[in-house]
């Protein structure tokens, strides 16, 4: 078992005070108040105290560092030169609200480098109702709970399952559905599946732990791949956007896998 950083400690300590709101709201999905940001994109009461909780747990072990956060925006560090947390209080919103236990806390330490290059340098991923705690720092592997994680070993597409996200009322144009609509079929004739989970967050998180071998999705921003993108380099796999570019951070394309499937799947999307 792994020893945990300070760093981490803090991580999952501001995730659990904040799931403990998360899952008693959860239980009364039913009762909670809802707004709507968006079509087919809401916002709840349980969203907005997730977030609260976790910037102040945050603060009061890093009062000089700044923020970048799903609901409550940007927020400056003491400096230009400080770290900056990145937070989605609840990956999974729409899982949530309907009554579906798959949704996770993500919080990504940003670091910013004297050319203006932004890096991801530690990465939770927290699932409160499986109690999974994922965690990575750079350089230092991926681990689960303490146990060392590891992308899969599957060499073929025909064994690989993977994961991605649909476009849906909203997002994307009917270019976009229709672009997607092909990669979908084109995956689905050469692999062993693919799933649609509904979290991005944790679809990266699972790359990292090798139940499934990749993941590919467009539009998505920055808090809600920021620490999976991590987890899944720290545990030797590969991430690009849909131009084979490290550029995910920055374009909201990602493209996951283990290294034997990476470079495959990067092929089949582009047909």
């Amino acid at each position: 078992m792994a020893s945990q950083s300070a760093l981490i400690n803090v991580m999952q300590k501001a995730s659990i005070a904040a799931s403990r709101g998360l899952l008693r709201d959860f239980g009364e999905v039913e009762n909670l108040q809802v707004s709507r940001k968006g079509p087919a994109d809401f916002v709840s009461r349980a969203d907005i105290n997730a977030e609260r909780t976790i910037r102040r747990e945050l603060a009061k072990a890093r009062p000089d560092w700044g923020f970048q956060m799903e609901e409550g925006g940007v927020i400056e560090g003491a400096d230009k030169s400080a770290p900056v947390w990145v937070i989605d209080p609840l990956d999974g919103t729409t899982n949530f609200l309907h009554g579906i236990p798959h949704f996770a806390i993500s919080i990504a330490v940003m670091e910013t480098d004297s050319q203006g290059r932004r890096s991801i340098t530690a990465g939770t991923v927290f699932d409160p109702v499986k109690n999974e705690f994922f965690f990575a720092e750079r350089g230092q592997g991926a681990f689960l709970n303490g146990r060392r994680l590891r992308v899969s070993g599957r060499r073929h597409m025909a064994d690989a399952l993977f994961g991605t996200g649909i476009p849906f009322l909203g997002h994307g144009s009917d270019d976009d559905h229709a672009t997607f609509l092909k990669q979908l079929g084109n995956v689905m004739a050469v692999s062993s599946g693919v799933r649609r989970n509904g979290a991005a967050a944790l679809d990266l998180a699972w790359i990292a732990a090798g139940r499934i071998d990749g993941f590919w999705e467009k539009g998505l921003s920055l808090w809600d791949i920021a620490a999976g993108l991590l987890l899944v380099r720290e545990a030797g796999g590969f991430v690009s956007d849909f131009a084979s570019r490290d550029k995910a951070l920055e374009s909201g394309e990602v493209v996951a896998a283990n290294p034997a499937i990476h470079g495959e799947l990067m092929k089949i999307l582009r047909r």
